[in-house]
């Protein structure tokens, strides 16, 4: 089986290109209820996470009549690198708010407005482009793969790693953290996710063990739209229990209207275990959700 969906490059005004994957609904549904959902991986992923034969976000949606665009970010294949500075997430939010307004300006004539869907470091790109107040209709995130704390173990790996531009993580190292036991998934994975693997920025195994868990209160405070979140029950890259998923949720203090919780039975890419349908859709139907709500004046 192959990916569903088609190849994508958008190339803005400023210079920065962006390759990714888009679906086609397969019955348009009625424009003016529905979102432009663009979609964020993680890191050593490739937006081909969201396009998986079997678990892909994009042909759940498709179904649905729903368009997906599913970005590559900075640095990841086709994308051109961003600086750094500060912090790379940040720096990602900034160049991908402006890439997602001209997407807005091309592709969301007729829709309610745009919904963002980030997984892991992607996930707090999300937060970070939403508590930046976009110019464009931001109508409320999904995230899954964050909370606020990180382990010692990890995090103490990743200052180790060698300073050079991008790092491959061996297979097996990065099959331990991401998934849930066995029994949480099927037998074809992890094999059948590795084909959307590949080299991450250091700057970003850095930023988000380190810079972003010093200001992720700070930034999910100024969100201001709809916000849901999913955390796997067994995620290794994050201190994870129904406490701390609670805390991340509460995070949200300006939000109208935050979804959050634990998902039961799965490991930090949800999307990949025998919960993933039940995550997507959940996302979907929140898109949706607020799509709906949103008042046309």
């Amino acid at each position: 089986m192959t990916p569903t969906a088609t190849p994508f490059t958008h190339t803005s005004a400023d210079g920065l290109t962006v390759t990714g994957r888009r679906n086609t609904p397969q019955t348009p549904a009625a424009a003016a209820q529905v979102p432009l959902v663009i979609a964020i991986h993680g890191g050593t992923y490739t937006s081909e996470y969201f396009d998986i034969p079997g678990y892909s976000l994009l042909e759940r949606a498709a179904a649905l009549g729903i368009p997906v665009i599913a970005l590559d970010r900075p640095g990841y294949l086709g994308s051109t690198h961003v600086e750094p500075g500060e912090s790379i997430i940040l720096a990602n939010a900034k160049a991908l708010d402006r890439v997602i307004g001209e997407l807005w300006q091309r592709h969301g004539e007729g829709h309610a407005g745009v919904f963002v869907i980030g997984h892991s470091i992607g996930g707090a790109v999300t937060t970070a482009i939403a508590a930046g107040q976009p110019s464009w209709p931001l109508l409320g995130i999904a995230v899954s793969g964050c909370l606020l704390q990180v382990p010692d173990g990890p995090r103490m790996a990743f200052d180790a790693l060698p300073d050079i531009l991008m790092i491959d993580l061996p297979g097996p190292m990065k099959d331990s953290v991401m998934f849930g036991p066995a029994w949480t998934h099927d037998t074809t994975m992890p094999e059948l996710s590795h084909s959307s693997d590949t080299s991450v920025p250091r700057a970003e195994l850095i930023d988000i063990n380190n810079g972003w868990i010093s200001r992720v209160r700070e930034v999910n405070a100024q969100v201001t739209v709809p916000v849901h979140a999913r955390q796997g029950e067994f995620d290794a890259l994050w201190i994870t229990d129904a406490a701390q998923a609670a805390d991340y949720a509460a995070s949200f203090t300006s939000a109208p209207v935050v979804d959050g919780r634990l998902v039961r039975n799965a490991g930090h890419c949800v999307d990949f275990h025998n919960a993933g349908a039940a995550l997507q859709l959940s996302q979907l139907a929140f898109a949706l959700e607020v799509s709906v709500a949103k008042d046309p004046s």
